[in-house]
């Protein structure tokens, strides 16, 4: 494989970019500067350096020091009665633009694929066992904010069915986004007004 179609291998490996797409990537960085070129390379390789996983939330983010946790968990003026789950870190940072939540977050890491029930990279067993430090620290409701298509909604079911039995016994509400949002739409690309009529109307 020559050196144009590795790179546009490589493109098309990420989500919603096609053949076409990703070869109007590599004959944009063909004509870029050099210096371009150098600057997003080493701007990857450093994301395997200067990029670590929040241990709170599950994100991934840039720390000035050698702290575990983001900015938004170690937070004192965060609401931790609220727990807002989420499929990507996308939909955290489209929840946080939105100016119009205030609690936790999870990051869940993506939803079940309908086709296989796969469950890969899925953080379920960790969103568990955060629950009850969580309920110590005064968790009154869960947000399960996932999108508003086919897998988000199976997944969120299946979710809700294994937080059912810890809400029973620790008197937390298991809620979900209401219907602000469109079938079918990402949270990531919604805009806050309908970020906020869907955290206003979940049930």
């Amino acid at each position: 494989m020559d050196r144009i179609q590795r790179l546009t291998s490589l493109f098309e490996r990420f989500p919603g970019i096609g053949p076409r797409q990703a070869g109007r990537f590599v004959q944009f960085l063909l004509k870029a500067p050099l210096s371009l070129r150098k600057e997003l390379a080493a701007a990857i390789l450093d994301l395997s350096l200067g990029v670590r996983q929040c241990i709170g939330c599950m994100r991934f983010f840039s720390p000035d020091d050698d702290r575990p946790s983001c900015r938004l968990c170690d937070d004192p003026e965060r609401d931790d009665t609220l727990l807002a789950v989420v499929a990507h870190d996308a939909d955290l940072n489209a929840l946080e633009r939105s100016h119009s939540y205030r609690g936790r977050y999870f990051v869940l890491g993506g939803t079940i694929s309908l086709a296989t029930e796969a469950r890969t990279g899925l953080r379920e067993k960790e969103l568990l066992a955060s629950l009850v430090p969580r309920v110590r620290k005064g968790l009154k409701e869960i947000i399960i904010a996932l999108p508003a298509n086919p897998e988000g909604d199976f997944t969120a079911l299946r979710l809700r069915d294994e937080l059912a039995p810890y809400a029973e016994e620790h008197a937390f509400l298991v809620t979900m986004l209401g219907r602000g949002l469109s079938t079918g739409s990402e949270l990531e690309y919604a805009d806050p007004d309908t970020l906020k009529s869907a955290l206003l109307s979940r049930r």
